[in-house]
């Protein structure tokens, strides 16, 4: 019999040059979407990610010149902080800048990368438009925006308000904070007004305990409609959305007694859980809530004086009084007595 002799260093040269060779495949796999989204999400199908986009600032009127990367990051920070002394319980999750394709001329870029040079990419870096050459010239260009991702200080909190044949009127006013675009009650019926549907739902007992707390209730959707401020203009306007056409839906939903759900902003979910649990235990168990599980860390927030934007409804008519330094009477209204600004 005969043996052939392997030497050993030739086995553990293959195992390491096998070794060395040796891919991790990968594959697809199903993942059950639809019900996930379903059974977690506290707003199905919605996302608790919340983002502001900030187009950079237009340097002239032609709005061919921008200011700084530097420049929009400041009034993203600026737009943070600001929301946060107002009352509004949102905290910072990240920060990026993003690519948006123009079409521009040679002179409009404030700088010009040289695809061949890398060396360029430096002078670009604090720009908030810069152009890519080709053999015509300057014509691509690329608008440095700067994305705000921010998310509620506890999660999100869904209320049910539920109508009724006698309800007059839903028992609550909203308005919108100055410059910053959100939404949040303003005012809440108390138990001797009748009547009201928001007496028992729970809204009260967490109108209170957010002005107990020094923070805004914020809205955050009406249904599954994102109600939050989403993008800031080259002029420095910041897009959200409207008061009064959020006020004629709530007006709908309470002539064809359908419920709605609104969901909050939350501070400190343990609390405003407590908070809806006294009430439903109050006035019997009609208040429906889904608070989301996340907790995320909370910055400390003074209250600041409140908007003046608030939307009267007596009766059935809507009742509009236009500021006297703007004609655009879907965003700028006067104080007027609470009892009246219920909807």
């Amino acid at each position: 019999m005969q043996f052939n002799h392997v030497p050993k260093g030739s086995k553990n040269s293959k195992a390491i040059a096998a070794l060395r060779n040796a891919k991790i495949g990968t594959s697809y796999e199903a993942f059950p979407w639809e019900r996930k989204m379903t059974d977690l999400l506290p707003v199905p199908n919605a996302s608790r990610f919340l983002s502001l986009l900030l187009l950079p600032l237009a340097a002239d009127e032609s709005q061919t010149r921008y200011l700084s990367l530097e420049d929009t990051l400041a009034r993203a920070d600026a737009w943070l902080r600001s929301s946060q002394r107002s009352g509004v319980p949102i905290v910072v999750m990240n920060v990026q800048t993003e690519a948006l394709l123009t079409k521009i001329s040679g002179d409009t870029a404030l700088s010009t990368v040289n695809m061949g040079s890398l060396g360029d990419l430096a002078d670009v870096a604090t720009m908030s438009l810069y152009g890519f050459e080709d053999y015509h010239g300057v014509d691509i260009g690329v608008v440095r925006a700067v994305r705000l991702w921010y998310g509620p200080a506890a999660g999100e909190l869904a209320l049910e308000i539920k109508l009724q044949p006698g309800d007059t009127r839903l028992g609550f006013a909203i308005s919108r904070t100055e410059e910053k675009g959100f939404i949040y009650v303003s005012s809440v019926a108390d138990e001797s007004t009748p009547g009201v549907a928001s007496t028992r739902s729970g809204l009260l007992e967490l109108y209170r305990r957010a002005r107990r707390a020094s923070k805004l209730l914020v809205v955050a959707r009406v249904g599954r409609d994102k109600v939050l401020p989403w993008a800031v203009s080259t002029a420095g306007d910041v897009r959200c959305a409207d008061t009064v056409s959020i006020s004629q839906r709530l007006t709908l939903h309470r002539h064809a007694l359908r419920p709605v759900t609104l969901s909050f902003l939350v501070w400190d979910r343990e609390l405003t859980a407590a908070a809806l649990l006294e009430s439903a235990a109050a006035a019997r168990p009609q208040a429906v809530v889904a608070a989301q599980a996340i907790v995320l860390p909370m910055q400390p927030a003074s209250i600041e004086e409140e908007s003046s934007d608030e939307i009267t409804f007596d009766g059935d008519g809507l009742e509009i009084v236009l500021s006297k330094d703007s004609d655009d009477c879907s965003f700028r209204f006067q104080n007027i007595d609470l009892p009246s600004s219920w909807l």
